[in-house]
């Protein structure tokens, strides 16, 4: 094995999914979040915007539009950041002590909003999304979305590894199925679970 291809959400970066919408739903009075937010797979004006269909200021002004009177933007940023509770310290250790062994890349849906936060508390963790990972592969910016055979092919292609020298990490069995089907090894990760048992 020559490249480890990383989730973010649930895999590396913990969710909180309540968290999130009640910040939603109770801070901005944005009752649409029970319907668009899902651990895995975003629907609607989330599902746009993580497959590059929308913009983030689209969104923001979408929720606005829809919540109490005064919500600004830095309101909604806020709200959606949320969901990112955090990285868990050996997680970062784990990280590094593997990119001294392999190529490591990231594979995420995700959007422009909660990258940006992403890249934050790798940041405070000592693990920088821009130097440490390879290349990180986000939906927003490939304007394709897991679990489409397209994105993972798109992925192992522009990698140029033959296929069995690369792992793909996901926490949706949905998304480890279509990535083994589309010809990309692939392993699911159970979140809360100790990640460095997978290496072992």
């Amino acid at each position: 094995m020559k490249a480890i291809i990383f989730d973010m959400g649930g895999v590396l970066v913990d969710l909180d999914m309540d968290g999130c919408k009640a910040a939603f739903r109770e801070g901005l009075g944005f009752s649409l979040i029970d319907e668009i937010l899902d651990p895995w797979h975003q629907k609607g004006i989330i599902g746009d915007m993580e497959e590059g269909l929308i913009d983030a200021d689209d969104f923001r002004n979408f929720v606005i539009s829809h919540s109490n009177p005064g919500v600004v933007a830095d309101d909604v940023d806020h709200a959606l950041c949320k969901i990112l509770k955090g990285i868990e310290p050996y997680k970062i250790g784990l990280l590094h002590r593997l990119s001294e062994k392999y190529d490591i890349y990231m594979l995420s849906n995700n959007n422009p909003i909660a990258t940006a936060r992403a890249a934050e508390l790798f940041e405070q963790g000592g693990f920088s999304m821009k130097t440490h990972f390879k290349k990180c592969y986000i939906s927003y910016q490939m304007k394709m979305i897991k679990p489409s055979a397209e994105f993972y092919k798109a992925v192992m292609d522009d990698i140029g590894l033959p296929p069995e020298e690369m792992l793909f990490i996901d926490d949706s069995q949905a998304n480890v199925q279509a990535a083994i089907a589309a010809g990309l090894p692939a392993v699911w990760y159970r979140p809360g679970s100790d990640l460095t048992a997978l290496f072992e």
